[in-house]
C-alpha cells in the first residue's frame, strides 16, 4: 500500500466525517488535507492507546518533536508523520498550530473535568478549528485568511456536537470535556454527570449546549458563505449538524446515549450538496 493510501486508509477508519468531507477536494489537494486529518485523528486516539498519561505524554511529545523538527530516530518510518511532514513542507504550513494541537491534547490524558466555556472554545480552537483553517492554505493559500471566521465557529459546533454525542462515553471513563461551569449554572455536580444521572439541572445544561452549538453552526454557514468557491468544500460537514443537533435533542431523556449515527450515504449526499449549492 502507498503512503497516501496508508493515510486514506486510516483517516477512513478513524475519523469517517472528515475522510467523506475530504472526497469532495480537488484530487491535487486531498492527500495533503488527509494527512492533515489523519495527524489529528492519531493525536486524538493517544489517550485510548495509553495505559497511564505517562505514556500519553511520552506520545505526544514525539509528535511535537518530529513537527518542530526535532524529532529522534527513524521518524518518517511512521507514514502519517512522512505524509505530514511532506505536506508541511510542500505547503509551506505553520508548525506553531500543528505543535499546539498536540499540546492541547495532554488536557486529554488526565481526569480534570474542562472547567468553563472560555476554557472549552480554546481547547476546541486548538484541537478542531487550527485543522480547517491549515486545511485552507493548502486548498487556497491567497484566500485562507477570510476563512478564520468559519473555522473558528466550526470548530466549536462541531466539538460542542461530537462530545454531547460521546457524554456518556467519557463520563462512565471519568471524563468531562465539556464546560463543568455549564452544568453547575443549572444545579448539576461534577458527581451527577460522573455517575451518569439524569438530573433536571444536567437535563437542562445539555439542551443549553446544544443550543450553543445551532448558534455557532449557524455562524459558521453564514462565513461559509462569504468565503470563494474554492474553500467551501472544506466545510462541508457543517450540512451535518443540524440533523445531529435535532437527534441530541430529541433524546432528552436519554442524555448519556449516543443518538445513532446517519449512513455513510445521507452523510455524503448532505457534504456533497452542501459543497455545490453552499451551506
Amino acid at each position: 500500500m502507498t503512503e497516501g493510501g496508508y493515510v486514506a486508509s486510516f483517516l477512513r477508519e478513524a475519523d469517517r466525517d472528515r475522510y467523506f468531507a475530504t472526497l469532495l477536494l480537488a484530487p491535487d489537494h486531498r492527500e495533503a488535507v488527509q494527512a492533515l486529518y489523519a495527524y489529528s485523528a492519531d493525536v486524538a486516539s493517544i489517550r485510548d492507546r495509553a495505559r497511564e498519561a505517562a505514556a500519553g505524554e511520552i506520545r505526544v511529545q514525539w509528535w511535537v518533536d518530529a513537527i518542530k523538527g526535532e524529532g529522534h530516530g527513524n521518524v518518517r518510518g511512521n507514514p502519517i508523520t512522512a505524509a505530514l511532514l511532506d505536506t508541511i513542507a510542500r505547503y509551506r504550513l505553520p508548525t506553531a498550530p500543528l505543535a499546539r494541537l498536540a499540546d492541547a491534547r495532554r488536557f486529554d490524558l488526565y481526569h480534570d473535568a474542562m472547567p468553563d466555556l472560555v476554557s472549552f472554545e480554546g481547547y476546541a480552537g486548538e484541537t478542531t478549528s487550527a485543522l480547517y483553517q491549515l486545511a485552507a492554505l493548502i486548498v487556497d493559500p491567497a484566500e485562507a485568511a477570510g476563512a478564520a471566521d468559519a473555522a473558528g465557529h466550526f470548530g466549536v459546533a462541531q466539538a460542542l456536537s461530537g462530545h454531547l454525542r460521546a457524554l456518556g462515553f467519557n463520563a462512565a471513563r471519568g471524563r468531562l470535556f465539556l464546560p463543568l461551569s455549564v452544568f453547575t449554572a443549572n444545579g448539576a455536580t461534577l458527581e451527577d454527570i460522573l455517575s451518569g444521572r439524569a438530573t433536571d439541572g444536567l437535563v437542562a445544561a445539555r439542551s443549553q449546549l446544544i443550543e450553543l452549538t445551532q448558534e455557532h453552526a449557524a455562524k459558521a454557514r453564514d462565513a461559509v458563505k462569504r468565503l470563494p468557491r474554492s474553500l467551501r468544500p472544506i466545510f462541508a460537514a457543517i450540512a451535518l449538524l443540524p440533523a445531529e443537533a435535532a437527534r441530541l435533542h430529541a433524546m432528552r431523556d436519554a442524555p448519556f446515549s449516543a443518538p445513532r449515527e446517519l449512513a455513510d450515504w445521507r452523510k455524503l449526499a448532505a457534504m456533497a450538496w452542501s459543497s455545490w449549492r453552499g451551506p
